[in-house]
């Protein structure tokens, strides 16, 4: 129940109550009505009272009620209704006529207003009533206000923004195409001086997590100026011209808070391009958009006003938004790099107490493509292992299980696995680690494991060097013979074949299509583009069709079928040579569940050594290089 609800409830009952113990009050203390005349004997009447001699005092109220004071009471007792005063008075010379004692006899003025039995209680009604019918008003009002407030922006407006560009690492380019914002909203005649135009929109585009929505945040902090934020699907609701009215109320609040910053998050949900919906028509989306577009760069643009949006999805955004004098400047933010990683690492990491081992390069290195954002979960889930540990600082071997924890899911010991399926993932996990050891552009491994995580009954861990933006044919097809080595081994040893291996020939035949029709690494196709969009867009693309006949579908087809046979049989061959390594390699995965790269280096430097040491930790490894 909504407190504004709970409230009138409660001021309701309250004023039913009131009024109720006001009516009880005068119903049940005044006095008690009688007959004016009686037949039964011994009823109690005004006449009775009156012959009897145990009338006091009579007070005539109005014309038509008389109240009776009985002698040695304190106040009226009884009251009885009369025809009129005149016949009343003709009634009472009779009884004293008859032998009745004379009493004294008070008449009021009838036209008196000051009677509390006759007047004031209906009044106390009256306002008891009136302020039940107020506090409905006001709700029913209340209601209705609501109602006319769907055209006004559900804008958050911040005005001390707390973040600042120092809580932004790993992204130092994208710093300094913003910090001209921040210039122009301090320093505006800088650049009017010298005939320069500030770009009015600024659109932040990158995948999830990377930032888009923190940047905005620390421009608007570093600026120190008004930041409104407002989701993109805020504007569209059910009812027709809303988003439109919404935005024009935005820009209303922005023009009288210049110099500011209006940021739309998730600008895709409103700005996508027109005239793409499958039934066609001018939708509520579409006015939105038209709307937006006139208040950016039409003939309502306001200076001083800075629009700033982001999105994972630029290409599907209207070309008359893109364009400059609108979003006139589009940054990029990307997955960080090595280094952004190491910078992002000790951003997250100010609160928290750290162990001595932890190495921030070694970490960096384990979480190649974690985005900021993905960092920030990693380093909470290792401080959760601490915490429930009992621990008061936060070491490698917690960081090392959140990374992991993260990429394959939660590890599973108590999970019972029988022989045969141990077996399997123990081979199957040492095929993968020896090819990646054997061929020259994998990357090494890390870590490989048989307690199951997430839906994976193992797991094998490599590490990269470095970041590489290109990926050569030859590490592309190294790649899928690392991939495909877990059947290989399964088909080797095992002699038979598993369903252990869906998701890893799932991966090598996507990379083997995309050589031969994105790529152009077929010998035999050449390089002809063959691919398409990965993420379709229904509106724009439910008519595309493929631009090759079935006889080049065919040949793409051989031509994938041709590399994955080949690495296949490549992949037998390696792990046929290194059979050796191999047994030896689930001889210890059997022993301790987990290795790393120092115990499967010295498997392949000497097979034959009876003892291998505890894996080094890697912050030590990369301390010593």
């Amino acid at each position: 129940m909504k407190p504004s609800t709970k409230r009138f409830l409660i001021i309701g009952a309250v004023a039913a109550a009131l009024i109720v113990v006001i009516v009880l009050a005068f119903t049940l203390s005044g006095p008690e009505e009688v007959p004016y005349f009686g037949t039964e004997p011994g009823a109690v009447t005004l006449e009775s009272l009156y012959k009897s001699g145990q009338v006091e005092k009579l007070f005539v109220e109005g014309n038509y009620k008389v109240k009776i004071l009985l002698k040695g009471a304190e106040d009226f007792g009884f009251y009885a209704y009369i025809s009129s005063r005149v016949a009343f008075e003709d009634t009472l010379s009779k009884w004293q006529g008859a032998g009745a004692p004379g009493v004294t006899v008070v008449y009021n003025n009838p036209s008196s207003s000051a009677n509390l039995t006759t007047f004031i209680l209906p009044i106390l009604l009256i306002v008891g009533l009136v302020i039940v019918l107020i506090v409905i008003m006001r709700k029913s009002a209340g209601a209705n206000n609501k109602a006319l407030d769907f055209g006004k922006t559900k804008a958050n407006r911040v005005q001390n923004s707390k973040v600042r560009f120092v809580d932004v690492a790993g992204a130092e380019e994208e710093k300094l195409e913003l910090q001209e914002i921040v210039d122009f909203l301090k320093a505006p005649k800088k650049f009017t001086e010298i005939g320069a135009r500030v770009p009015k929109g600024v659109l932040l585009v990158g995948p999830p997590g990377t930032g888009k929505t923190l940047f905005a945040k620390a421009v608007a902090g570093e600026a120190n100026v008004p930041f409104f934020s407002i989701s993109g699907s805020d504007f569209v609701e059910m009812f027709v011209g809303v988003g439109a009215s919404r935005v024009r109320d935005l820009f209303d609040q922005a023009k009288k808070n210049m110099p500011c910053i209006v940021f739309i998050d998730e600008i895709d949900a409103v700005g996508r391009q027109r005239g793409a919906g499958l039934g066609g028509g001018n939708d509520e989306r579409e006015q939105t958009l038209n709307q937006l577009l006139v208040q950016m760069d039409g003939f309502e643009s306001s200076d001083s006003i800075i629009v700033m949006a982001a999105t994972n999805r630029a290409d599907i955004l209207d070309p008359a938004l893109m364009r400059p004098g609108r979003f006139d400047r589009q940054v990029y933010v990307n997955v960080p790099d090595v280094k952004g990683r190491e910078e992002i690492m000790k951003v997250h990491s100010r609160n928290k107490p750290l162990g001595p081992d932890v190495n921030f390069k070694s970490i960096a290195r384990l979480t190649a493509g974690f985005t900021g954002a993905d960092i920030e979960n990693m380093l909470n889930e290792a401080a959760i292992l601490a915490a429930r540990d009992n621990r008061k600082s936060i070491s490698m071997v917690d960081v090392s299980e959140a990374i992991n924890k993260i990429i394959a899911g939660p590890s599973k010991k108590s999970r019972v696995i029988t022989e045969t399926d141990k077996r399997i993932t123990a081979y199957h996990e040492s095929g993968h680690a020896i090819i990646s050891k054997s061929v020259k552009h994998c990357e090494s491994v890390h870590e490989v494991s048989i307690i199951p995580r997430g839906q994976a009954a193992g797991y094998t861990i490599t590490l990269p060097t470095n970041d590489d933006n290109h990926m050569t044919k030859q590490k592309l097809l190294d790649n899928i013979t690392m991939l495909l080595g877990g059947r290989a081994a399964e088909e080797i040893v095992i002699k038979d074949i598993s369903t252990g291996a869906s998701n890893d020939i799932q991966r090598a035949n996507k990379i083997a299509r995309k050589m031969v029709t994105e790529w152009g690494m077929s010998d035999t196709l050449g390089t002809m583009y063959l691919g398409s969009s990965e993420e379709v867009f229904i509106g724009r693309d439910y008519q595309t069709q493929l631009n090759y006949s079935d006889d080049v579908a065919a040949k793409i087809d051989a031509e994938v079928k041709k590399i994955l046979d080949t690495q296949y049989a490549q992949a037998i061959q390696i792990l046929k040579d290194h059979r050796r390594v191999m047994d030896d390699m689930v001889k210890l995965l059997y022993e301790k569940e987990t290795i790393y790269e120092e115990e499967i280096d010295a498997l392949f430097d000497d097979p034959t050594t009876p003892e291998i040491e505890l894996p080094l930790n890697p912050a030590k490894k990369e301390d010593e290089e």
